[in-house]
């Protein structure tokens, strides 16, 4: 069920989200200094094509690095993306049969607000309790 839905959100949204986190990290890489925000859009680029059955939880060695980083993330790339993701939610909740995969979307725009401190994991390796965002496919 879980290759299904990754199918279908792949060709409604998928494309179109990691499209933007690959763009964002293409900018995130020539401004050179923000290169560990262009590994973390590529990161989550990967994570938009193929989102159910992985799940995103806080890393425990993140500090305060990841909170200054994260407002850098915010004003440079992050609100932009979020707004794609809200608006690729609104558009999927047009839908009834594409509802899921909206509000699957607005969990996605909280993680493109302050992704870093954050880890992409599968489902069966997350810690029971330890969901950051609701998992996706579960």
């Amino acid at each position: 069920m879980r290759t299904l839905g990754n199918i279908i959100w792949l060709v409604f949204a998928g494309f179109w989200m990691a499209l933007a986190y690959a763009i964002a990290g293409i900018i995130m890489f020539i401004l050179i200094i923000t290169i560990p925000f262009g590994i973390a859009a590529f990161r989550m680029a990967g994570y938009a094509l193929w989102p159910f059955g992985r799940t995103v939880v806080s890393k425990p060695t993140s500090g305060v690095m990841s909170g200054i980083g994260n407002v850098i993330w915010f004003i440079l790339a992050g609100l932009w993306i979020a707004i794609g993701h809200i608006i690729t939610g609104i558009v999927l909740c047009i839908f009834i049969i594409t509802i899921p995969f909206g509000i699957a979307s607005f969990k996605m725009a909280g993680l493109a607000l302050f992704p870093l401190g954050k880890e992409i994991v599968p489902l069966n390796q997350a810690p029971n309790g330890q969901y950051t965002v609701v998992p996706i496919g579960k």
